[in-house]
């Protein structure tokens, strides 16, 4: 009989609080498995910019973390593959000592696997053994052409990766599709032994078992790790699996690790504060209702960059002030940490008064919503700001002062986030939308603020 026993994290966003008691978890299951074999994965959105050191390096912060635990393989999270440019994420893993596995997502020129990754893997233990790793991430088919990515379909490529490692005794996805999918996946592939799942940030204590295929997830931010335990007979067939995770915050915790935490955080800043940007007149303020405000500036930078009739911003983006004096990237990456963009929507005026109405249907409820996912590292939603629209009493909508005429084109300044929400459905159902890649909204208003209060 051999053992096979497994270590898996996902969904880490950089989350460094956790991380020196996952290092050491990490290190003493190695030491301390009685398995014939141990494996260590990471399932993607191991790196966010929202943290300051993922944000000033790139990420590569996340793999010298990464590097030292002798991670066997990873896959990539929509956070490296869509919060990165296309050449940051080209070189993310230029200095990792663990291969990335990842069959779905293709170079356009030409059409070739990203040059970072493998399409799979096929290990073979001390045993003779031979383990086939898969490697899937959640195919945004709307936004990684915009990065210059040919992202491909689950259904195309799924197959296509079985069939690489058919011959193996055992089959392991690494799958950044999120829970759906992975059920999914189970009822028609239970060839499949293992799926080590992510991206949804679902968490299964005890594993989930689907038509024989044994699912496991660690859930988000490194607040659970993850282990499984395989036995196979003579004939290197699984005749047992089971899956576990331990809560992070039961593990000991050393004197030293605040300090640790804490460093990361400072080192962050310290390399973003370097980098200035503007030097403002006066303090601009998160009150949008203020003389001197944020909104304003922000609505105009990007109204600017996108070169609209109007824009619309949501006052809970804007985190802090921005001082009087130098504004360095430490300053615009407290204010606006989110992974968003700019994305310009054209739409007819009959469809511009439906999204107004939306908006104002909805106003009151998000003016306090406590805000989640979709790119926004905030906390509430926050008040709508129009920059050149208007509404009656009789719910007549004015553009830049004139009536809307319902079957004129208009163009209006939004946020990729608006249309991942599910408040304004209209964006979808409706507009021509254009995400502004690869800059975040903080990198928008940087360059109109350098331009307008230059150093």
């Amino acid at each position: 009989m051999e053992k096979i026993q497994i270590v898996h994290t996902n969904d880490l966003h950089s989350h460094f609080e956790n991380f020196p008691r996952l290092e050491r978890f990490i290190n003493q299951s190695r030491q301390e498995s009685t398995a014939d074999n141990f494996y260590l994965f990471d399932i993607g959105d191991a790196m966010d910019r929202a943290h300051p050191l993922s944000e000033a390096t790139n990420g590569q912060a996340n793999i010298e973390w990464m590097n030292p635990l002798h991670y066997d393989a990873a896959t990539i999270g929509n956070n490296e593959g869509l919060g990165n440019s296309h050449e940051h994420l080209e070189h993310l893993y230029d200095h990792a000592n663990f291969p990335v596995i990842l069959n779905n997502l293709y170079e356009n020129d030409p059409s070739r696997l990203a040059d970072f990754a493998e399409h799979a893997k096929i290990i073979t233990t001390k045993q003779g053994t031979k383990i086939g790793l898969m490697g899937l991430t959640a195919p945004y088919i709307l936004t990684y052409p915009l990065l210059n990515w040919d992202i491909k379909l689950i259904q195309e490529m799924l197959p296509k990766s079985l069939e690489l490692v058919k011959d193996c005794d055992v089959i392991i996805l690494l799958s950044h599709l999120g829970v759906s999918m992975d059920r999914l996946i189970a009822k028609k592939h239970p060839e499949i032994d293992v799926i080590i799942g992510a991206h949804t940030h679902h968490l299964f204590p005890k594993g989930e078992v689907d038509n024989g295929v044994l699912l496991a997830a660690a859930g988000k931010y490194g607040q659970h790790v993850g282990t499984i335990n395989l036995e196979l007979n003579d004939q290197k067939k699984v005749t047992a699996k089971s899956a576990y995770t331990v809560k992070t915050a039961t593990l000991k915790e050393l004197p030293e690790d605040a300090a640790w935490i804490e460093h990361q955080f400072d080192r962050g800043e310290k390399l973003l504060d370097q980098k200035q940007v503007a030097n403002l007149p006066e303090t601009l303020s998160t009150d949008y209702q203020a003389k001197h405000s944020i909104m304003q500036e922000a609505l105009t930078a990007v109204q600017d960059f996108a070169k609209t009739d109007v824009a619309v911003l949501s006052s809970g983006l804007f985190l802090e002030d921005l001082p009087k004096g130098i504004v360095t990237e430490k300053n615009l990456h407290d204010v606006l940490p989110h992974a968003i963009h700019v994305m310009k929507t054209t739409m007819t005026g009959d469809n511009v008064w439906r999204l107004v109405m939306e908006m104002e249907k909805n106003r009151l409820f998000l003016r306090n919503h406590m805000q989640k996912g979709m790119g926004f590292r905030g906390k509430i939603f926050g008040e709508l700001v129009y920059r050149g629209i208007e509404i009656d009493s009789k719910r007549n909508v004015y553009i830049n002062g004139k009536e809307l005429d319902k079957n004129q084109e208009y163009t209006l300044a939004l946020l990729d986030h608006y249309l991942f929400v599910p408040y304004f459905p209209s964006i979808e159902i409706s507009g021509n939308n254009e995400i502004m890649y690869p800059e975040f909204l903080r990198g928008v208003f940087a360059d109109y603020l350098s331009k307008k209060y230059p150093i």
